[in-house]
């Protein structure tokens, strides 16, 4: 990932997508000065770059996490406004991001309405239930029903 190409999207990000529209009244504000964290979706580059053609075409407005990967305290839960910079496969930055929802469900009460908005496959509750139990039992061991997911809805605040 480069850092520099990260900056510099940053910078223009947080203007185009008028983090302070008060800016003449207020100064700088934290949401607009702290760089949000860059990431891409899925687990290998391919995955970031079919992931992030969805979200830029629109397809794609919510994802999930299990709750478990945040055990470290690396990475803190998503919130309400919590903004991020996604990233294609070769870790370019390619848009902004901001959560709009976030609930914590056990893995069996996933809705489709959910799975419709992650955008993948034929959008059906039964895909994503299929591919997320593949992928979360590959990134972090056994998966059931009980399971807790992060579910999280986003909005693009800017994409160049």
């Amino acid at each position: 990932m480069s850092e520099q190409a990260i900056e510099s999207f940053w910078a223009d990000a947080k203007v185009r997508a008028n983090l302070n529209r008060l800016r003449a009244y207020t100064g700088s504000n934290a949401q607009e000065s702290l760089r949000p964290p860059a990431w891409s979706f899925g687990a290998t580059a391919d995955q970031a770059d079919r992931l992030l053609a969805l979200v830029l075409d629109g397809t794609k407005t919510a994802t999930s996490s299990a709750l478990r990967d945040y055990d470290s305290g690396e990475e803190p839960v998503p919130t309400v406004g919590t903004l991020s910079i996604i990233t294609d496969g070769a870790g370019m930055p390619r848009a902004l991001i901001t959560t709009t929802d976030v609930r914590i469900v056990p893995f069996g009460d996933v809705d489709a309405e959910h799975a419709r908005l992650e955008g993948e496959g034929d959008l059906s509750l039964e895909h994503w239930r299929d591919v997320h139990h593949e992928f979360f039992t590959e990134t972090g061991g056994e998966v059931t029903d009980d399971t807790e997911i992060v579910m999280e809805r986003f909005k693009v605040l800017w994409k160049p």
